[in-house]
């Protein structure tokens, strides 16, 4: 699993942080520039509320002084005086004309309406008479009327004969403004803002798109509002206002109301424009910021990365790693105490290993010179006994054999020192025959006089040849050899050998009927000189057979141990140099191959006697 760095670890942590401070600063920004931009639309409505409650009351005391001047003149006296219905509507044509209004009525004294002028052909005498009733009851500087999905402001003034307070009440006239779109444009510019004039859930007047006054929300925006709504935000269709209303009737049933809508358009463009600042700002922010702290942290954990570096050269072997404790911090501190532990382990690590090699020395001294002096004074008992001038040809025969048995184990016990002792740069490693060492191994064993009579047999299956040194695969095979004859049961005794191939890989099992290997020594097996039950043993075969294998990097290993059955096996990689194996063999028929020897090989092992 790769480690994360201590600096990528402190830069990534900085990162984060700045990244984090930077946006939620930014966010703060953001919602507090939000909140004034709000709070300045929803001023501004109340300003434009303010605005047109100044304008409609100078609107109707305007109108209500003019519908009073048009009441009083001569020529609306005289047309009241008549009392045909027909004439009046006639002659009302001409005042209607000059009080440029959107509506007029004249009504006689009974209340009754007996002329009526408007714009608007929806608008009829039935809706002027109910309208009309309905005022005499209030008293109002100025009625709202609707018919015909027509709204006006009207305003009734009485019609006297003389003098207002003397002459006889003629009847009334009554003046009317149509509130519309024009109306509604022209407050629009004075507030800054759309405009919505309805009458209870219908809208009348408005400065809307006809796709915007479509919305439900508007038409339930316009019927909800109250006498002076507070403040709130509102969607219509893909625009977002913050509306306000203003109830301009006092009336419950079918109020008139006058709403009004800020739009956030132009606040969002400079909202979208100081989020991309803004956005820009917090990326610098985080880019100086990280560089900054790329810089801090690599002052800080430069002295670390040093540490680290001696410490894996220490893993590796390597004491002497040149470190840099310069500074005072507690980093250099550190530095200064890993240095001194590590002269310490160094010279305690020469002690031991000066210790373990005079103990290898003592051991090694003790018991190769126990195996030279006994074959030693073999050789030289056996000399004496030569100068005897009275032996016969078979005596001294017998006694030249024992001198060079005691000349054999010397030679041997030097051979496995100096194996012991090679490095892996001794061998000679080619491709060759498995079958071919391991059979010469076996010949080796079979001319030991006192194993002459152990069976000893091969079995190999397929192609098994590998690169490695026959000269040394040889001798540890021999060593196996040997052991396992010297473990079976004498003439009953019975040894064999098989040869695999697994994949890139060639295994040689070594198996003996043997009684087992003490339960003493199962655990050091391969250590120098271990030795169980030989009279002659050097206690260095099994470690050689180790060294050997592992120099070929392999491994040897005791399958297992029993009363009658006792493996030992050894597994070799099978490939070797420039990429060359056993194929390439199978491919040019030479019969001299080492591949093609095997097949040749395990021919004659099925046909041989032991």
């Amino acid at each position: 699993m790769p480690r994360t760095r201590l600096r990528t670890r402190f830069l990534l942590s900085m990162v984060v942080i700045t990244a984090g401070l930077t946006a939620l600063s930014l966010l703060v920004v953001r919602h507090s520039v939000q909140k004034r931009v709000r709070e300045g639309i929803v001023q501004d409505l109340r300003n434009s509320v303010t605005t047109f409650q100044n304008f409609q009351h100078d609107r109707e005391g305007m109108l209500t002084h003019s519908a009073e001047l048009v009441a009083n003149l001569p020529i609306t006296r005289a047309i009241m005086t008549a009392h045909d219905p027909a004439t009046i509507q006639d002659a009302s044509k001409d005042v209607w004309q000059l009080t440029g209004s959107d509506l007029l009525v004249l009504s006689n004294r009974n209340g009754d309406v007996v002329a009526l002028h408007t714009k608007s052909t929806g608008f009829n005498r039935d809706a002027a008479q109910k309208y009309f009733e309905r005022s005499l009851n209030e008293e109002r500087p100025s009625y709202w009327w609707f018919g015909d999905h027509h709204l006006y402001q009207t305003f009734v003034q009485p019609v006297y004969f003389g003098a207002k307070t003397e002459g006889p009440l003629l009847g009334f006239l009554i003046i009317g403004y149509e509130i519309d779109d024009r109306l509604a444009h022209e407050i629009s510019k004075v507030s800054a803002s759309e405009v919505v004039f309805s009458y209870g859930d219908e809208i009348v007047a408005t400065t809307l798109t006809p796709g915007q006054a479509l919305e439900p929300g508007v038409r339930a925006l316009a019927a909800a509002g109250s006498s002076q709504s507070a403040p709130h935000d509102v969607e219509v269709g893909n625009e977002n206002f913050v509306t306000t209303s203003l109830d301009l009737s006092g009336e419950r049933e079918t109020p008139v109301r006058l709403t009004v809508l800020g739009s956030y358009d132009e606040a969002a463009k400079f909202l979208n424009n100081l989020n991309r600042l803004l956005l820009l700002l917090g990326l610098t922010a985080v880019l100086i910021g990280s560089g900054l702290v790329f810089l801090i942290s690599h002052t800080f954990t430069r002295p670390l990365a040093s540490l680290v570096e001696g410490v894996r050269a220490l893993e590796h072997g390597d004491f002497h790693h040149p470190l840099d404790a310069r500074g005072s911090d507690e980093v250099a501190e550190l530095t200064s105490a890993f240095d001194r532990m590590r002269s310490s382990l160094l010279k305690t690590q020469q002690a031991l290993l000066e210790s373990e090699q005079l103990a290898t020395i003592g051991r090694m001294a003790s018991s190769i010179s126990h195996d030279l002096r006994h074959a030693l004074a073999a050789v030289v008992a056996n000399s004496e006994f030569l100068c005897d001038g009275g032996l016969t040809s078979a005596q001294r025969e017998e006694l030249y054999q024992e001198v060079r048995t005691g000349v054999n184990q010397m030679t041997d016990l030097i051979d496995s020192l100096l194996e012991f002792a090679r490095t892996r740069e001794s061998m000679n490693p080619t491709y060759a025959s498995v079958v071919e060492t391991v059979q010469r191994a076996m010949q080796a064993v079979r001319l030991h006089p006192r194993h002459q009579g152990t069976l000893i047999e091969i079995k190999a299956n397929g192609q098994n040849s590998a690169w490695f040194d026959p000269r040394k695969l040889e001798r540890a095979l021999y060593n196996l050899l040997l052991n396992a004859c010297e473990a079976a049961p004498g003439s009953l005794g019975r040894v064999t050998v098989t040869v695999e191939r697994a994949g890139s890989e060639v295994t040689i099992a070594v198996s003996d009927n043997g009684p087992g290997i003490a339960e003493e020594i199962r655990g050091k097996l391969f250590h120098p000189f271990v030795s169980f039950g030989k009279e002659n043993g050097t206690g260095l075969g099994l470690t050689v057979v180790q060294k050997i294998v592992q120099d070929h990097g392999g491994k040897v290993l005791m399958e297992r141990t029993s009363d009658a059955c006792t493996v030992f096996r050894i597994t070799i990689p099978g490939g070797g140099p420039h990429g060359y194996t056993e194929a390439d063999d199978e491919r040019t028929g030479d019969p001299f191959s080492p591949v093609n020897s095997d097949r040749m090989t395990e021919n004659s092992i099925r046909h041989s006697d032991t």
